[in-house]
């Protein structure tokens, strides 16, 4: 069913208005964009961003919308470096009241159930998950789930660490936070001995971790079809 929804809200179309951007960390920004009242997404999903104020090769991205649908802005967070893409030149040349197009929501990344649920960010790959947080906390569910959300980041930047800690100090979630593969390895082995196959999984961040990270949970007897996985290319 999902197959058939994405490829009809591919076509939904809208114009977003540009309203601002701002730095997470040396190379990471956010960009947030007015939100119109029917717009509306399941947390997790993400949208297909087109550039529109200038002529490039390639003038639409995928982007997770890192905002949760009871927010009142869409906003995207995106890893951009020295020598920016085209595209990301564009996001960067964003002026107040300038627009983006997105198509979409699109996507199955996001919680069904109140089963267990692990959550391993790598990266920029937690923004799937404070969207789906942030919901939680508008929905003042969160005692009802068994969520532990594992953020895994070598430079040690760990953004949105404060916006986390404080959705999981009010809504029994937990956070770990960690800077190398062998510990999250250690931790993942915690919540899989206590749940096994009764847990969802979802890995969320550049392809090779989510890969490694799959392979690992399906090593260690986790079924494909408890894994969700969003990859980020080209980080």
């Amino acid at each position: 069913m999902s197959f058939f929804q994405d490829t009809f809200s591919i076509f939904k179309k809208r114009d977003l208005l540009f309203l601002e951007s701002y730095k997470e960390s040396e190379d990471v920004y956010t960009f947030l964009f007015e939100k119109e009242k029917d717009s509306t997404w399941k947390a997790g999903q993400h949208g297909l961003f087109t550039i529109t104020h200038k002529k490039i090769k390639k003038p639409t991205r995928p982007f997770t919308v890192a905002s949760a649908p009871a927010e009142n802005v869409v906003k995207i967070t995106t890893r951009i470096s020295d020598n920016p893409s085209d595209f990301k030149k564009g996001m960067l040349e964003l002026k107040q009241g300038m627009k983006v197009s997105m198509s979409g929501p699109v996507g199955s990344f996001y919680l069904k159930d109140n089963s267990p649920s692990l959550l391993v960010a790598g990266g920029i790959g937690i923004t799937p998950f404070r969207s789906i947080l942030k919901q939680i906390e508008a929905e003042g569910n969160g005692v009802e789930k068994q969520i532990h959300l594992l953020y895994i980041d070598s430079n040690k930047s760990f953004i949105n660490k404060d916006e986390l800690d404080a959705i999981a100090y009010k809504h029994s979630i937990s956070v770990t936070y960690l800077d190398s593969r062998d510990d999250l390895y250690q931790e993942i082995n915690k919540f899989t001995t206590l749940y096994k196959n009764d847990g969802n999984y979802f890995i969320a961040g550049p392809k090779e971790m989510v890969d490694t990270t799959s392979v690992y949970l399906q090593n260690n007897n986790i079924s494909k079809k408890n894994i969700k996985k969003d990859s980020f290319f080209g980080y």
